[in-house]
């Protein structure tokens, strides 16, 4: 018997730490839509770079990941490159801010905030 084996992507995933600071956040702005947008620009030290924004509304192409009360919103030209990342929040002597462990980069700068594939 053969078959054709399918593939489907992983999608992006939260860290405990990510969906705690999420939740967080919107606890502080009062408002319980609040979704972190993550999205790939073109530029920085490697060629794309990661982005955060926050967000109310979704497009209809957007892919929207919810784990328990909180969401991550991911535009489907992202996606592609984010497909089995994690995102995460660290809070360290640089800071505090969300992060991308991103299994499709093929290097990445000294900061992790561009990479390449």
């Amino acid at each position: 018997m053969s078959g054709v084996a399918s593939f489907a992507p992983t999608p992006l995933l939260l860290t405990d730490a990510a969906v705690r600071r999420l939740r967080a956040l919107a606890g502080e702005e009062g408002n319980p839509q609040l979704k972190l947008r993550v999205f790939v620009t073109g530029g920085g030290c490697s060629g794309f770079q990661y982005g955060f924004d926050f967000a109310e509304q979704t497009a209809a192409d957007d892919t929207l990941i919810e784990i328990d009360d909180v969401g991550m919103v991911v535009d489907p030209l992202s996606y592609q490159y984010l497909v089995g990342s994690t995102v995460d929040f660290e809070e360290g002597l640089a800071g505090a801010r969300f992060v991308i462990k991103n299994p499709n980069a093929t290097s990445t700068c000294g900061c992790g905030s561009s990479f390449m594939v």
